[in-house]
């Protein structure tokens, strides 16, 4: 369902998507600037390092992570956050199962 400028999102009425082995992901609130999305994981997934031309900040809602952003990677857990710029190559892998909240500007069109 096409939910763009749609000023709420109720999370009981969004479905999960398969987004990776161990991964799936919601798409929650957006327009044409901006995006956020919820993406869990399973203990051991990992989110295969990419690139994207969008800026990406994402919370650690729940887990435990370990994530690379341009060459350097640090150990996060619930409540850490960080920032990827335009182009850089990133991922992440799940030490402990657990949730990212990211938010693209502007929005990801791949990805509804």
């Amino acid at each position: 369902m096409n939910r763009i400028n749609e000023p709420f999102a109720f999370d009981s009425t969004i479905d999960w998507e398969p987004a990776g082995e161990g991964i799936r992901r919601k798409v929650l609130t957006y327009n044409a600037e901006v995006m956020m999305v919820r993406v869990a994981f399973q203990a051991g997934a990992v989110g295969t390092p990419h690139s994207h031309p969008h800026i990406q900040c994402s919370l650690v809602e729940a887990g435990v992570f370990d994530v690379t952003i341009a060459g350097r990677t640090e150990r996060l857990k619930q409540g850490d956050s960080f920032l990827v710029p335009p182009n850089a190559i990133h991922g992440a892998v799940s030490i402990e199962a657990g949730v990212l909240l990211d938010v693209f500007t502007p929005m990801r069109e791949d990805f509804v």
